[in-house]
């Protein structure tokens, strides 16, 4: 199966699903499985409510090129817009996965370029994302494709709140 066999579209509410099944692939992969808390309602509602909280983009095969399992849904890429005082608009790139026996197919650089278009469409001068320091197949991807390792090159840490924290902060402690 060659990446001109996989397409490229707007996720749709029905696919929630299947996002859903890969989410739980993509965290099986990072070791981190006991952190997914989404739903496939919950991702029908934050990501096709009247204000959605997320983008997606999913690459989809002919039944005829299906996974194993039966799955022409193979990978996803989800999105959301951020704001930079320095730069202005933004995209970030929340996850980008593609079934391991898909790939090398060019599947992940279609659904990054697909971002990244929509990223210029909508007027975006950078575009952001994450990876796990030890996943060096992502980082080669990442900067292959031009991307800049802002830790390395600039000393730029990630930083999170959970909601426990959140609620201390908002509650002035």
């Amino acid at each position: 199966m060659a990446a001109a066999e996989a397409s490229i579209r707007a996720c749709r509410p029905e696919d929630c699903a299947d996002v859903a099944r890969l989410i739980r692939e993509l965290a099986e992969f990072e070791n981190l499985s006991d952190q997914v808390k989404i739903s496939e309602q919950g991702l029908r509602e934050d990501g096709f409510s009247q204000d959605p909280f997320y983008k997606c983009v999913v690459a989809e095969v002919p039944p005829e090129c299906r996974s194993k399992a039966g799955h022409t849904l193979v990978g996803y890429g989800l999105y959301f817009f951020t704001y930079s005082t320095w730069k202005g608009r933004n995209i970030y790139v929340e996850d980008l996965y593609v079934m391991p026996e898909f790939r090398g197919k060019g599947i992940g650089k279609k659904l990054m370029s697909a971002i990244a278009k929509i990223g210029l469409d909508r007027g975006c001068t950078q575009m952001r994302l994450a990876v796990l320091d030890w996943n060096r197949p992502a980082i080669d991807f990442y900067l292959g494709k031009g991307a800049t390792d802002l830790t390395a090159a600039e000393g730029w840490h990630v930083f999170r709140f959970e909601q426990a924290a959140m609620l201390c902060l908002s509650s002035g402690e």
